[in-house]
């Protein structure tokens, strides 16, 4: 129930217009690195010297004009410009409906390309989130047409899809990053239980760390990390083969502890006032992810968590109220 709950704000156009105007009074520098890309190079800085890189997403997406597409295509070039420019250890994710797959496939293709030559003159890695269900296969479709030209792009593989199986093997010999899934998907094309898509996503890792290129194991699990730790161990996997990821703003204590352990990590760092739908979307994935952020919060003697909670409250009532007045 709380899933659904997450995903219906997610997809709530009047929530998403007023968290961008009042986001950060909200406690939204909790999940979001910074709005402008000084900001996120700032933070970036800062995970860097605790010996922790960055995957740098340009929150967005489902976009369906094309100036708005371009603008997104530019902040993520300015993002790799930065990257370069100040030197610190981070790569790009990216969204094809952000760069107008819903708009035109060859437009999109285009935008897609124009940054993945630019990243390539550094060496930059540059990952394709994959989305709904209904976007996966023309992503893939995006990628492979990229992958004819460029060696510099990988993908996701999400865990609760029947076919994230036969996705992982076509594509192990790429650097992907493995996630259990956000969307809310149909038992038609997904595994709808928490079992079913534990143990699938269990299956891909270890298929993945025994025949892949490069494993970017995603979760805040700390029971799915503790078994990774204990089945590179008994496979005898270097280090330099896989690394974990976690969101920015969970988890942190646990962050630098795997980094301080030696192991490479990654942090997921979204930037932009775009982030509402981002986030529901994350506490949708996993409900228990808000009291990630809620005791971390307090643990730092911050207001920002009772801002975060208000800030949705008053989303809400904010939303209902409207609601009510357009009644009248």
């Amino acid at each position: 129930m709380l899933k659904d709950v997450f995903m219906s704000l997610s997809q709530n156009q009047l929530l998403n217009s007023a968290a961008k105007k009042y986001g950060l009074k909200m406690g939204a520098q909790t999940v979001v690195a910074g709005t402008n890309v000084e900001e996120t190079i700032k933070s970036i800085k800062e995970l860097n010297a605790q010996g922790i890189s960055a995957t740098v997403d340009n929150l967005g997406e489902f976009v369906f004009e094309k100036e708005e597409a371009i603008k997104a295509k530019n902040n993520i070039l300015e993002v790799i410009e930065a990257i370069n420019e100040h030197g610190v250890d981070a790569h790009i994710s990216l969204k094809a409906t952000q760069l107008g797959l819903d708009i035109d496939f060859d437009f999109c293709y285009e935008n897609l390309k124009g940054i993945v030559a630019a990243a390539s003159k550094y060496d930059m890695h540059i990952n394709i989130d994959m989305e709904d269900y209904g976007h996966l296969q023309p992503s893939f479709d995006l990628m492979d047409k990229l992958l004819q030209e460029y060696s510099n792009v990988g993908t996701v593989i999400q865990a609760y899809f029947y076919r994230a199986q036969d996705d992982i093997e076509q594509y192990k010999n790429l650097r992907l990053r493995i996630v259990k899934g956000a969307y809310k998907e149909s038992a038609e094309h997904a595994y709808q239980t928490k079992e079913e898509i534990d143990a699938n996503y269990i299956k891909l890792i270890e298929y993945h760390l025994l025949n892949g290129k490069f494993s970017s194991i995603a979760t805040h699990d700390h029971n799915v990390i503790n078994h990774v730790k204990k089945f590179v161990e008994e496979h005898q996997i270097p280090k330099d083969k896989y690394e974990f990821q976690m969101l920015y703003g969970f988890r942190k204590d646990m962050q630098v502890d795997l980094a301080k352990q030696g192991y490479n990590f990654c942090t997921y760092v979204p930037f932009g006032d775009d982030w509402y739908g981002y986030f529901m979307r994350r506490l949708a994935e996993r409900p228990a992810n808000l009291n990630l952020v809620v005791k971390q919060v307090f643990n730092k003697r911050t207001n920002t968590a009772i801002g975060l909670a208000a800030g949705v409250f008053a989303l809400g009532r904010l939303s209902a109220s409207k609601k009510n007045k357009t009644k009248k």
